[in-house]
């Protein structure tokens, strides 16, 4: 089992979904966990509940001077980080062509720019200490595209190409960099395709190998095992987390 005692984790979009399931396995492993959350009180009450050490912290992932206020609020309480999860994202399922310039601005902001603000504003630490973990979450829509679901594919996609240039340009620092790619989750945006369409979530359902949409216990492992010591030799990789819909 990992242990990831002594460490400190930032988690982004850390309230809900499987933000939350990450950090509670975090801190499940040992880890001091910053719940960070554009949603306040809802990365409080996540931390509240967390086994150990933690706290909620407000970010804005968009916003590199906010993001740096988040950042040294946390190593004051918790000392320096040694594991980000960029997880904050956000999604608009609809056609391409009904999609406006207003959404795409919004995903590529929030899903790609948010990832790179977040890894720069802690990365100089931990290029300092020559330890770290970075693990972001993609998607495996980013692998191999989702109908309607075009420009956030393509966010999804930068992440892992981002993931896979940073891991080279640290390789020699101590800091890893891997990409966690969920496949179909039962998260609110899930739950939103199930409310307009019963009939395309339980296809859905089908075309999974396993039978089954994932959950965010289903997910938060892979952060876990990247971010622990076994993981050291590994950087730049890309885990799809999917019950066999997609295997690359």
């Amino acid at each position: 089992m990992t242990r990831l005692d002594g460490r400190t984790a930032l988690v982004t979009g850390g309230a809900g979904g499987i933000g939350a399931a990450i950090c509670r396995h975090l801190a499940e492993a040992g880890a001091r966990v910053a719940v960070c959350d554009l949603d306040h009180v809802g990365a409080e009450e996540t931390a509240s509940a967390l086994p150990g050490t933690s706290a909620g912290f407000a970010i804005d992932v968009t916003d590199s001077s906010a993001v740096a206020r988040t950042v040294d609020a946390v190593r004051r309480q918790f000392g320096e980080i040694d594991i980000l999860v960029n997880n904050a994202g956000i999604d608009t399922i609809e056609k391409f062509a009904d999609s406006t310039e207003e959404t795409w601005r919004a995903l590529v902001t929030v899903n790609y720019l948010g990832t790179v603000i977040v890894s720069r504003a802690v990365l100089d630490s931990m290029i300092e200490r020559r330890r770290g973990r970075i693990i972001n979450i993609g998607s495996d829509a980013g692998r191999v595209g989702s109908s309607g679901e075009a420009v956030y594919s393509g966010t999804k996609g930068a992440i892992i190409a981002f993931s896979k240039g940073l891991a080279r340009e640290m390789a020699t620092k101590g800091v890893t960099v891997n990409t966690v790619c969920p496949g179909p989750t039962d998260t609110a945006l899930l739950k939103k395709v199930a409310a307009a369409s019963q009939g395309l979530y339980d296809a859905l359902a089908r075309a999974i190998p396993m039978k089954r949409i994932g959950t965010p216990d289903d997910i938060a492992p892979a952060v876990v095992f990247f971010a622990g010591d076994g993981a050291s030799y590994i950087t730049g990789q890309t885990l799809s987390v999917s019950g066999g819909l997609t295997m690359v």
